[in-house]
């Protein structure tokens, strides 16, 4: 039995009348798309179901122009209590729903993880069935081998959806695998205008972005860690965007963090060939451990991760440099991927 057909065996065993699909904070394309994706399929073999795409942590502003331009809904304040089936939708932690979480873990309904980031085990560990792949680029390329167990095609629209997702978390294609261009050129085939789609959902960036990304570089703390160079800095807002930027102007690795709230952010990014030389994953290796650190959560991929949690700027980062410096010694001596620990003593940062 494949996952489809385990999918649709919790549905018939459940007798569920209502699946939710729901997406994480700040929903992005890639989270957006996968969920349409996956209620255009369930629609072909479970009719009866309602299936609902829900996002009561909010979209981002990507999604937003995406809802405009494509023919899909998504509800913001979705009702979890009255829902047959939980799906968690390209997450690796129910954490990331913030209050939302603690709902869930409440839901006596069955709960369904399809992610393509490092497995959390204590979201998988309640979970009926996880379907996982840390290995997609993007989560959409799980929902279309879901078409495929199923032995049937996308509509144009859900190719186009699963297309943009795609699109969007691979910066374009950039990060893509060749499993990646093989799904690619198969919803194209479904009659996409490639270089239109992609100039469609072009976003301009907005100043504040462009300000966030020059405060970054201009508060930014240079550090050598044998033959890696580390950027980290501080922004209010825009970690993510910031911490690529950082990475695009020299740096192997950048952290960036940011709080609000009384929370912190803390965004990762890294260039692939520190992943090849070191064997660090981001998401397992240092994301993981300082999220529990800081009393929340952290995840991601091996050259792309965050953390939220509670704490201040200055201490967390030092907190991340000493994790990340022990990390490429380790990897140094040892020639494997480590197995990280967090060390309460950290160097001297100021920024």
């Amino acid at each position: 039995m494949n996952d489809f057909q385990k999918f649709l065996a919790i549905l018939k065993e459940k007798q569920a009348s209502f699946v939710l699909l729901l997406c994480h904070r700040s929903a992005d394309a890639d989270a957006i798309c996968s969920a349409y994706g996956l209620q255009g399929l369930l629609k072909r073999f479970a009719p009866e179901v309602v299936v609902e795409i829900g996002c009561p942590q909010g979209i981002n502003k990507p999604s937003k122009m995406l809802l405009e331009k494509m023919p899909i809904t998504v509800n913001l304040k979705p009702n979890i209590e009255s829902a047959d089936v939980l799906v968690l939708i390209d997450m690796n932690t129910i954490e990331q729903l913030d209050q939302v979480a603690d709902v869930i873990k409440r839901s006596a309904a069955p709960k369904l993880i399809i992610d393509h980031h490092y497995p959390n085990p204590e979201t998988t560990k309640i979970c009926q069935l996880c379907i996982l792949d840390d290995k997609a680029a993007a989560n959409c390329e799980i929902i279309y081998k879901l078409y495929k167990q199923a032995k049937v095609k996308p509509t144009f629209y859900e190719a186009k959806a699963l297309f943009i997702g795609i699109s969007f978390d691979t910066r374009h294609f950039a990060l893509g695998s060749a499993s990646t261009f093989q799904i690619i050129s198969k919803l194209v085939s479904a009659g996409i205008d490639v270089q239109d789609t992609l100039a469609q959902f072009a976003l301009p960036i907005d100043t504040s972005e462009r300000l966030a990304k020059l405060k970054a570089c201009k508060r930014a703390r240079i550090v050598r860690a044998g033959d890696w160079i580390i950027a980290l800095s501080h922004v209010s807002a825009y970690q993510a965007s910031a911490a690529k930027a950082l990475v695009d102007l020299g740096a192997h690795v950048s952290v960036v963090a940011g709080t609000k709230n009384g929370k912190i952010d803390v965004s990762l990014r890294c260039v692939r060939q520190f992943v090849e030389g070191t064997g660090i994953n981001l998401g397992k290796d240092i994301a993981t451990p300082m999220g529990e650190l800081l009393g929340g959560v952290g995840g991601g991929h091996a050259m792309a991760a965050g953390v939220s949690g509670t704490g201040e700027i200055e201490p967390t980062l030092k907190q991340f440099l000493k994790l990340l410096k022990s990390a490429i010694k380790n990897a140094q001596n040892t020639g494997n991927k480590l197995s990280s620990t967090v060390d309460q003593n950290s160097d001297n940062i100021n920024l």
